[in-house]
């Protein structure tokens, strides 16, 4: 029994010997030791002392680093030898301060601007939402400060003058007070982060007619009550007034906020949101959004695009692509909802913590909060985006209904300076959104006959309307002279039946031929995006100029079509032909149009055209035979595909060869074509020519290329350069990025494709020379112009004269040119733009 109560004992003191060894002998993390080491040297202590507070002493004057922004303050603050109202007397005396911030007090009464004109070693000076009122003095203009912030308070009057003496401060910002008067000059040619968006200036004709230059941020900088008439831009003013008619307004918004353009579900499209770069504004078409604050401490590159750090969970696959980057900002992020239908409105704002871990390391200590306001009302308060979805990688999805009144949304997210701000490295803060979608919540009206005029006016046409329809119809169905629809030689044809589609089927499928899945307008017709049942993406084009004998053929044809496979050719689905709707469904192409990606505006889509790609969509071309640049379709992996193959048939033939039976677009058909109609497999060969050219040089075939020349264009110069440096054709973008030899090889098969028919290469030849099967000197010697080619280019312009291209001089010519693009009868207006200029 007394055995028990010893070794009772004996394990209690093992048990005391290990913890007492394991505390003395234990070490902090590095990491949190560097931390300690951090706040000791800021609170001017030699060492630390863990038998009393470290707060309880007087404030120590030699502290060099003061900051008050992780707080709740409501007026008072208690501990630390600070009581009563907020101390900035106290402060005052802080002389040796050289980094003072304090940010979002709460609650109390406004109070005046503190002074502080004794704290000349000032060089970081932060006030924000410090609920301060008042004109700002002039001797903070007269400091030496490296980062002034005195946002979000109610300062009034004018920018203090000497603001314009802080030629050492990177950062000013004075967004969101009442400040008025006109914006400074030096604001507008600033090199410096200077923001004073959201006050109340005063417009003068005189400033820069931008919202953002630079990193100077102007977002409704100015006042409400400047006249409407006054040539300022919407973004200026407050609330974004729109200018557009109600038949112009928009009644959706979807933006992957930091991420590519996405669609969820094959059906929506979120719009891509890539700037990356610090941009106080951006403007995406009807949404736009506006950046405030630098992230201070943080010694590297501010990141404002945010990638993926942690594992996703909770998310459904469709929605993954939002997660996997987000925008944020240090101080507020700001998205706009522009010329909005007013109504009611489904918002969902998309947010998931991807920077911080769910494991054990110093990475899972980091905690993020913000604020969210929507149409300037509070609806989330202090939003741990961790705490609301139970860990990291998680979605968090935040649903309202909100009302737009002025056709403008306004969504902002605005970091009230709690939370961590090192963790995992100096910067990590600030609020963060994955996505944005915003729904209607009404059916959007149908805009239209808003006069009795207007009514009466389309009434009579739409009896009118139903009169024609019906004889249409009659003659449709044969009753009235025996005329025959596409539907009924469908319903005839021996089509299976996979490859006819009803009109109700596309009508589902592109949301009614909704405007927003327009894909672009070509010689046959609108191009619509849609999607099937079975989620299959298709391209649906109305053709608009089939003739009206031409229904058998429609048909016919439509069926050689969509039996027919190859790499470099659309594949063609089938069809619709009802009544007058004659529908032709295809592939989609993920990356639109060739013309699209060489010559649009998305330089993303440009940048990933490297020489590579180039040549190899040029063997798709040729391998594909095709004649026209946007016909060129080009899918994810930027192979090239050709439509409208084989559709020219389908014109009518009755009417004169140049309207209808000569199909495509005049500068890129062969010139026999063009002038006589005579259409020859050597006519795609030209067109492959002048398609090869656009892709190798970037540049549209109408672009006249030396501005003190006039008349010369794409075609001119090749030809010009032919035999000496092709390589000048390089588009300048891909600078030496590309293959020498692989841009000859392109650049001599396109001269030959330029040549007059009879000594153009065929398409097989073409291919075979791009390929390297077919030596391309060998191929030039074995080919000699026919006599009856060569013309004497005096005879058709006895005007004519010769511009040399090195030294500018102009000089009469009487040579024979066969390596025009030229032939006898290809002198037409619509070629030559005023006195055009050839090279032999």
């Amino acid at each position: 029994m007394v055995a028990h109560p010893l070794l009772f004992l004996m394990e209690m003191l093992a048990i005391i010997l290990i913890l007492y060894s394991s505390f003395v002998f234990a070490k902090l993390d590095t990491q949190e030791g560097e931390v300690l080491k951090e706040i000791l040297e800021k609170l001017g202590m030699g060492e630390w002392s863990f038998g009393k507070d470290p707060c309880s002493s007087r404030v120590n004057p030699k502290v060099r680093d003061g900051r008050m922004e992780l707080n709740g303050f409501y007026g008072y603050i208690q501990g630390c030898s600070l009581e009563g109202p907020f101390p900035y007397s106290s402060i005052s005396a802080l002389t040796q301060l050289v980094d003072l911030r304090i940010s979002d007090l709460k609650g109390g009464a406004y109070s005046k601007f503190p002074q502080l004109e004794k704290m000349t070693n000032l060089k970081k000076l932060l006030l924000r939402n410090c609920l301060i009122h008042g004109t700002i003095p002039e001797y903070i203009g007269n400091m030496k400060l490296e980062a002034l912030d005195l946002s979000f308070n109610n300062f009034s009057g004018r920018i203090p003058q000497s603001f314009s003496q802080l030629r050492n401060a990177k950062y000013i910002y004075l967004t969101q007070n009442n400040l008025s008067g006109t914006i400074p000059e030096w604001v507008f040619t600033s090199t410096k982060d200077v923001d004073v968006s959201y006050n109340q200036f005063i417009w003068d004709a005189s400033h820069p007619h931008m919202c953002a230059q630079g990193f100077v941020n102007m977002v409704q900088s100015h006042s409400s009550a400047i006249n409407d008439g006054t040539n300022i831009l919407p973004c200026l003013r407050k609330d974004f007034p729109c200018n557009k008619s109600n038949d112009q307004l928009a009644y959706s918004m979807f933006i992957n906020c930091g991420g590519e353009e996405v669609y969820i579900n094959n059906t929506l499209k979120y719009k891509e949101d890539l700037e990356s770069k610090l941009t106080p504004y951006y403007d995406g078409g009807n949404w736009a959004f506006s950046s405030t604050g630098n992230f201070l401490d943080d010694s590297g590159d501010d990141v404002y695009i945010i990638s993926n750090t942690s594992n996703l969970h909770n998310i459904s696959t469709s929605d993954t692509k939002l997660f996997i980057n987000a925008r944020t900002a240090a101080i507020s992020l700001t998205y706009y909802g522009l010329c909005l239908l007013n109504g009611n409105y489904n918002l969902t704002l998309y947010f998931a913590e991807i920077v911080f871990s769910q494991d054990k390391s110093y990475n899972s200590l980091g905690k993020r909060v913000f604020d969210v306001y929507v149409q300037g009302e509070l609806k989330i308060k202090d939003f741990d985006i961790v705490k609301e979805a139970g860990g990291t990688g998680r979605a968090v999805l935040k649903k309202y209904t909100v009302n737009v009144q002025k056709n403008t949304l306004k969504i902002q997210l605005y970091w009230a300076g709690k939370g961590t701000t090192c963790i995992p490295k100096r910067g990590s803060y600030g609020p963060i959104i994955s996505a944005i979608s915003v729904e209607p919540n009404f059916k959007p009206p149908n805009f239209g006959k808003k006069t009795k005029v207007g009514l009466i006016a389309g009434t009579i046409g739409g009896v009118l309307f139903f009169v024609v329809l019906i004889i249409s119809i009659l003659w449709r169905k044969g009753y009235i002279m025996g005329g025959k629809t596409a539907d009924s030689e469908l319903r005839a044809s021996d089509l299976e039946k996979k490859n006819i589609f009803t009109y109700k089927q596309i009508q589902a499928a592109t949301k009614n031929f909704d405007p927003l899945n327009k894909l672009g307008k070509g010689g046959f017709g609108s191009v619509f995006k849609g999607v099937l049942l079975d989620g299959t993406i298709i391209a649906v084009k109305q053709l608009s100029d089939v003739s009206k004998q031409g229904a058998r053929e429609f048909v016919n044809e439509i069926g050689i079509l969509s039996a027919a496979r190859h790499p470099n050719l659309i594949r063609i689905y089938g069809c619709c032909a009802e009544g007058s709707q004659l529908l032709l469904i295809y592939e989609y192409m993920e990356n639109n149009s060739l013309s699209h990606a060489l010559l649009g505006n998305e330089k993303r889509l440009k940048a990933k055209l490297t020489w590579p790609v180039r040549f190899k969509i040029c063997l798709g071309i040729a391998r594909g035979l095709r004649h026209k640049a946007s016909n060129v379709l080009l899918d994810e992996d930027f192979n090239a595909k050709i439509s409208d193959f084989g559709l020219a048939k389908l014109h009518d033939d009755q009417n004169t060869h140049v309207t209808t039976r000569v199909v495509g677009t005049m500068f890129y058909m062969a010139p026999e074509y063009a002038t006589r109609g005579y259409l020859t497999p050597k006519a795609d060969v030209y067109g492959f020519g002048i398609v090869a050219l656009k892709i190798v040089s970037g540049i549209s075939v109408y672009t006249e290329l030396m501005s003190d020349v006039k008349g010369y264009c794409i075609i001119d110069k090749a030809l010009m350069l032919k035999g000496r440096d092709l390589l000048k054709m390089v588009d300048k973008d891909l600078g030496s990025d590309y293959s020498s030899e692989e841009a000859l090889t392109v650049l001599n098969v396109v001269v030959l494709c330029l040549e007059v028919s009879a000594i153009r290469p065929t398409m097989s030849q073409t291919c075979n020379m791009l390929e390297g099967k077919l030596n391309i000197n060998d191929f030039r010697s074995s080919m000699r112009p026919p006599l009856d080619q060569r013309i004497d280019i005096s005879l058709l312009w006895p005007d004519y004269k010769r511009n040399d291209m090195e030294t500018g001089a102009s000089t009469s010519t009487q040579s024979v040119f066969t390596d025009s693009f030229l032939t006898e009868d290809f002198i037409t207006k619509d070629f030559i733009a005023e006195v055009p200029t050839f090279f032999s």
